[in-house]
């Protein structure tokens, strides 16, 4: 098993910056593929970015050009640099990691407890 803690949320200006870290422990997360995640209260939890083993990308539409996912195997931690935020990025943002194959993923998902992240002026 692997647990996630998530860090680095907070309050920010509209425009500013914030980077997420992830940081596991129980596991190494370089057979992991890993994934940024954002759900609001009354919401569901929706896919902000993810990362496969082979550090390939993908992002959701409405964060494309502003926010940059990344992992450090060696450190054990994912990052998510945050730029240019909007109000409407306001939400508690989850890690997530899921063991990749080739390009499937398998077995159980893992979810750290979440950070919060508030973009208000």
């Amino acid at each position: 098993q692997v647990q996630l803690v998530e860090s680095g949320g907070g309050l920010v200006q509209p425009g500013g910056s914030l980077r997420l870290s992830c940081a596991a422990a129980g596991s190494s997360l370089s057979s992991y593929a890993m994934g940024w995640y954002r759900q609001a209260p009354g919401k569901e939890r929706d896919m902000v970015a993810t990362i496969t083993t082979s550090s390939g990308t993908n992002y959701a539409d409405s964060v494309k050009g502003r926010f940059t996912i990344s992992r450090d195997d060696a450190k054990n931690t994912v990052y998510l640099q945050m730029n240019s935020l909007k109000p409407e990025d306001t939400a508690a943002y989850y890690c997530n990691a899921r063991r990749q194959f080739r390009s499937i993923l398998i077995g159980a998902d893992y979810w750290g407890q979440g950070t919060q992240v508030t973009v208000s002026s």
